[in-house]
């Protein structure tokens, strides 16, 4: 998968690592021995060290390769332009130097280093797509010109980021591209992105290895590491941290030693890793130990496991091959004969559409169909805005249904995952256009029996067509297995032989050709009565037929019965347990839950998706709201949705009969915690965390100015007086993503946030503290090296403003780390920050 390329392999131990008839074995934790140097105070960025220090950043990276590390990363995690704006050096002259370095230091191969851009991609911050694959791009070309062997991608937390340097570094290079993920104890990113979806990502996208890096140690990192296994279609990588970090006399030490660690690696071996190193803490030590445990092993069999595989940043639905499991494609948004999301589309309403995609995974979805094809709109643009929104909001994988190559591509090429593509189809001159597109961006694609001469009537016919499709697939390198065919469903009241076609045509091109397949289950009944009826029959006889994927409506109660049905008989429904959650309780044993109006499966709902108070409210309505109960479960569903557009209308109506601070009170502040309680069981994860907050933070502005508007002049309202929140990232960290989260959660849940930036020197927050009467400070720290500035401005801030409470985070911060510095908070993440100053302000 991804871009054709014609790959440069430097060397033959390089050529044998690709073939997985050889290790790989990296360097370890620059940072540490920069540290342990002196030298991490140097300069705001280490990555300055290349040419204001080069003979000792050189000795660094020469004990790594006498300690035996083969492959040199260079020192450039931080250089790009963004983390070298006013730096006075350039992204070209800081690779060129720093690969010039690694090969003094001897080392066999070279890997130009990439790390994150330090900023937010939209929508969640303000760096768009575009500019983030150009910041990447160039540094790409900067590594491959300096003659570095290959490229890594390393510690990315925003499977979007991740994607976006990738695709840069594979499309403006000929280096292989290796790419790594850092993920927490929870098993994900802090954006949600689970190991198997950054494998399945960024090995489809052309990563020849792919893997995890940094934040756990090997113990922690093992079964993780096996989890992405399966999906990695090339080479598994992992550099875990010498444990987790720990302050001791005032300088960073981690607890496992190079023995310990290199017994701790043996199960991440196991797993079928075959490119290997150390992250913070990992010394030279740690690295020798690692060699000489190689020294005894073989590389495994290949790991990856074929299936069908549709992801997007937090959700994957996952069909292995072999396995007889079925996924429902929710049809809902898409505008054909439906004249409310045609007139939401044209209005570029896409909360509509949000309202459409919650309520079909509420109801059973594990894909949505994604159409936004009206008549007069431009496609690719809308398209693209319809499928960011979606993804911003809802975690449930998409499916990007166009006939417009262009907006197929604008989509794939910025959507947060794997993106299933709907559709291709046998006629060459489409096949030339969509078929590099889903090839490009690792996409599974559906193709539809059809070409020039149209829908053949029988099942040989439209087998020959999924073969030609399949076969052209396989030519632009799309695997079998990304390949799902769609044998088109005629309706039954004009083309009623061609019905036992369909089903037939299904069955031979499971058997035949060994691909997935897709039905458009609700054109059958066309024309007829009582058409769900038609439908549900005809979808149980297509679940016998082989079908996997049935693209329908996910609240029609008929197809909810059939499909919880169907995962009971064919074992995808283990034991009957979601069966007899959902089905147990039903009084007719003939008539499903749906019948009574209850969910119609596990997660269903009879609602339409136009009801915003669809599921049942988890907020109690207080009796100040009685006479108002419904606007306020509406409103509390609107926010557990991330929908802020309707919010403004919904708050100012209950404004004119309640008072602003009772709503804040009893609605605003009781559905924040339970979108917390949802963050902390893994329900939410960042992005719907953020729409929520957003949507909530909508409500508060409209208050607000009600306040402005009742007091003018006012130097702030009731709702944040005396409630602002100092953050800054410490001196010496230029690294800032973190708290910039937690600075746009803060603000969304209605506190005043002074961010003083980032290496952020412990006087300039003391002084901040000073001026502006803050109570609440919070410090975020990602390099190991600069925690000591989070001690020292949490001694200093104490010393001189005692009643001034700090909380600090940050990705090499724990539990243990902040009790040990003296901070009086620790926040695992920005939900938790939201939460410390929620009780800290009462």
């Amino acid at each position: 998968m991804g871009c054709k390329r014609d790959v440069r392999i430097a060397n033959d131990h390089l050529r044998r690592v690709l073939a997985r008839e050889d290790f790989l074995l990296f360097d370890g934790g620059m940072g540490t021995l920069v540290q342990e140097a002196g030298l991490a105070s140097v300069h705001e960025n280490p990555d300055l060290l290349n040419l204001t220090h080069p003979d000792e950043v050189a000795a660094i990276q020469r004990r790594y390769v006498e300690a035996g590390a083969q492959c040199i990363t260079t020192n450039t995690f931080g250089s790009n332009r963004l983390k070298l704006e006013g730096a006075g050096a350039a992204v070209t002259e800081v690779y060129s130097a720093a690969a010039r370095l690694a090969r003094a230091a001897g080392a066999p191969l070279v890997a130009g280093d990439i790390g994150p851009t330090g900023a937010l991609l939209a929508p969640l911050g303000s760096l768009s797509f575009d500019e983030a694959y150009d910041i990447f791009a160039e540094q790409a070309r900067a590594a491959e010109a300096a003659g570095c062997d290959l490229i890594v991608v390393e510690t990315m937390t925003d499977l979007l980021e991740a994607k976006a340097a990738v695709l840069a570094a594979v499309e403006q290079t000929a280096l292989p591209v290796f790419a790594t993920m850092s993920f927490g104890e929870d098993g994900r990113t802090f954006l949600g992105t689970t190991p198997t979806i950054a494998a399945s990502t960024l090995s489809a996208l052309g990563a020849a290895a792919v893997g995890l890096n940094c934040s756990l140690g090997p113990d922690e990192l093992a079964p993780l590491a096996a989890e992405a296994a399966p999906f990695a279609r090339g080479l598994l990588m992992a550099q875990p941290n010498a444990g987790l970090p720990r302050v001791e006399g005032g300088r960073t030490v981690f607890d496992v030693g190079p023995d310990e660690f290199a017994r701790a690696m043996e199960p991440i071996l196991d797993a079928g890793a075959t490119v290997v190193g150390g992250c913070c803490g990992t010394t030279p030590a740690h690295i020798a130990a690692l060699a000489r445990l190689l020294r005894d092993r073989r590389c495994g069999a290949p790991t990856y496991a074929p299936a069908f595989t549709v992801t997007g940043a937090q959700a994957m639905t996952n069909l292995p091959a072999g396995e007889a499991q079925v996924a429902v494609i929710g049809e809902r948004i898409n505008p054909t004969g439906k004249k409310k999301l045609k007139a939401a589309i044209q209005a570029g309403d896409f909360d509509y559409l949000v309202g459409e995609a919650v309520a079909q995974v509420r109801a059973g979805a594990d894909i949505l169909d994604v159409n936004v094809g009206v008549p007069g709109i431009d496609e690719p643009a809308v398209l693209l805005r319809a499928v960011e929104t979606l993804q911003a909001t809802c975690p449930a994988p998409l499916q990007l249904d166009s006939a417009d190559p262009a907006a197929v591509e604008a989509a794939a090429r910025r959507y947060a995952g794997r993106p299933m593509v709907n559709s291709v189809n046998g006629k060459a001159a489409n096949l030339a256009a969509v078929l590099p597109v889903v090839a490009r961006y690792g996409c599974t694609v559906v193709g539809l029996t059809l070409d020039e001469d149209g829908i053949p009537p029988t099942a040989e016919g439209r087998l020959a067509i999924a073969r030609r499709i399949v076969d052209a697939a396989e030519a632009h390198g799309i695997p079998r297995e990304d390949v799902a065919i769609d044998c088109l469903v005629m309706a039954a009241a004009t083309n009623q032989a061609e019905v036992r076609e369909i089903l037939r045509a299904v069955t031979l091109c499971k058997q035949e050709l060994g691909v997935r397949t897709v039905l458009g289950v609700s054109n059958v009944s066309f024309g007829l009565p009582a058409r769900p009826l038609v439908n549900s029959v005809f979808l149980a006889a297509a679940f016998g037929a082989g079908l996997d994927m049935p693209i329908l409506n996910p609240l029609s109660a008929r197809y909810a019965d059939t499909v919880a049905t169907f995962r009971v008989l064919n074992g995808q429904d283990a034991g009957a347990m979601e069966f007899l959650e959902g089905y147990a309780a039903a009084t007719d044993p003939y008539d499903g839950p749906a019948a009574t109006g209850a969910p119609s499966s596990p997660g269903a709902a009879a609602a339409p998706a136009s009801a915003a108070a669809a599921e049942e409210c988890p907020v109690a309505v207080t009796e100040a709201f009685a006479d108002d109960a419904e606007a306020v479960r509406a409103m509390v569903s609107l926010v557990l949705q991330g929908r802020h557009a309707p919010m403004a209308a919904a708050t100012a109506d209950l404004l004119e009969r309640h008072d602003g601070i009772a709503i804040i009170n009893d609605v605003f502040v009781p559905v924040l915690d339970e979108v917390g309680r949802r963050y902390d069981r893994g329900a939410f994860f960042l992005p719907q965390l953020m729409a929520s907050a957003e949507a909530v933070k909508a409500g508060f502005d409209v208050i607000r100015a009600q306040t402005a508007d009742a007091a003018p002049g006012a130097a702030a309202s009731a709702v944040d007086s005396e409630r602002a929140i100092i953050v800054a990232t410490v001196e010496g960290d230029i690294h800032d993503i973190g708290k910039n989260i937690v600075k746009m959660l803060l603000e969304n849940y209605g506190f005043p946030v002074i961010d003083l930036g980032r290496d952020v020197a412990p006087e300039a927050v003391l002084a901040a503290v000073r001026d502006t009467g803050a109570r609440l400070v919070g410090l975020s720290a990602l390099m190991t090296t600069t925690v000591g500035a989070m001690e020292r401005t949490i001694a200093l801030v104490h010393e001189a403003c005692p009643e001034v409470a700090l909380m600090v985070g940050g990705a090499v911060v724990t539990e243990d780390f902040a009790r040990s510095i003296g901070a009086d908070f620790y926040a695992k993440d920005a939900a938790e920050s939201a939460r410390i100053a929620t009780a800290f302000f009462g």
